[in-house]
C-alpha cells in the first residue's frame, strides 16, 4: 500500500474486520487511519446478516514527530473517568438485560496479548461460571464488546477502544495460545514439517502470528477460509 490508497477489509464486525486489516497490514493502531464504511448487521436469528466493513489507509511515518502538548492532567483524568463510568455503566445495564447476575470491575495496565494497549479493560466477574457470555470461539464476548462500544460511542460521540472480558478469558487465552505458538515451533524447527493449528477467530489467529513473527526458524500462514481459517507455522527455508 503505498501513498493515500486504502485496502477494504470486512469481518462480522466492525472491530474484527479492524483486527484482520491490523494482521495483514502488521500494523498498529496508531499506524493506520480507519474509516468504517459499514457497521454491518446481524440480521434476525442469524439470517440475512452483513459484513462490517472497514477502509484502511497506512499513515506516513513522520520524519520528526513533534510532541503535543498534553492536556491538563486534572481536565484529562475527568474525561477518562466520565468514559468510564458511561461504560461500565451501559455493560452493566446489557448484562443485567440478559439476566445474568455479576459485576462489573474497571481494569488498567492489563495486557491483552495480540491486542493494542487499551486504556481499560470491562472485566465482567461472578461467583458462577459465566461461559454463557463467552461463546464458541469467543463470539458471544466478541458481539457483546462491540455492542457495549457501540452504545458507549453513541452516547459520547466518540469512539473508544476499551475491551470487555469475562473472568480475564482474553489474557488466559492469549497466554495460552501464545505458549501453543512456541510449543509448535519448537516442534517444527525439530522435524522441519509444517504444523496446522486449529481453526481460529482473526483476534485469536494474530496472538499466533505475533508470538512467532521474530521466530529465527519458523514462519508463520494463515490458510483456509471463514470459520475454517487456521494458522501454519511452517520451518523456514
Amino acid at each position: 500500500m503505498q501513498g493515500n490508497e486504502s485496502v477494504e477489509f470486512t469481518g462480522k464486525t466492525v472491530d474484527e474486520a479492524v483486527e484482520k486489516a491490523l494482521a495483514a497490514l502488521g500494523k498498529t493502531r496508531e499506524q493506520v487511519e480507519i474509516t468504517v464504511l459499514s457497521e454491518g448487521s446481524r440480521g434476525l436469528l442469524g439470517i440475512g446478516g452483513e459484513s462490517a466493513r472497514v477502509a484502511v489507509r497506512v499513515l506516513p511515518e513522520p520524519a520528526r514527530p513533534e510532541p503535543k502538548p498534553a492536556p491538563p492532567p486534572a481536565a484529562e483524568k475527568a474525561g477518562d473517568d466520565a468514559l468510564v463510568a458511561v461504560a461500565k455503566e451501559t455493560l452493566e445495564t446489557i448484562i443485567r438485560l440478559m439476566g445474568v447476575q455479576a459485576r462489573v470491575e474497571v481494569l488498567r495496565d492489563v495486557e491483552l496479548p495480540g491486542v493494542d494497549q487499551v486504556p481499560f479493560v470491562l472485566n465482567i466477574q461472578a461467583d458462577e461460571d459465566l461461559g454463557i457470555l463467552i461463546g464458541r470461539r469467543a463470539e458471544t464476548l466478541s458481539a457483546l464488546q462491540y455492542l457495549t462500544r457501540l452504545i458507549v460511542g453513541h452516547k459520547t460521540k466518540m469512539w473508544s477502544d476499551f475491551a470487555v472480558d469475562v473472568q480475564s478469558y482474553r489474557v488466559r487465552r492469549g497466554h495460552a495460545l501464545q505458549n501453543l505458538a512456541r510449543r509448535m515451533a519448537e516442534r517444527v524447527q525439530e522435524t522441519h514439517r509444517a504444523v496446522a493449528l486449529e481453526a481460529m477467530p482473526p483476534a485469536e489467529r494474530r496472538i499466533v502470528h505475533l508470538a512467532l513473527r521474530d521466530h529465527p526458524h519458523v514462519v508463520t500462514q494463515s490458510i483456509g477460509e471463514g470459520e475454517n481459517r487456521k494458522v501454519m507455522i511452517l520451518p523456514k527455508e
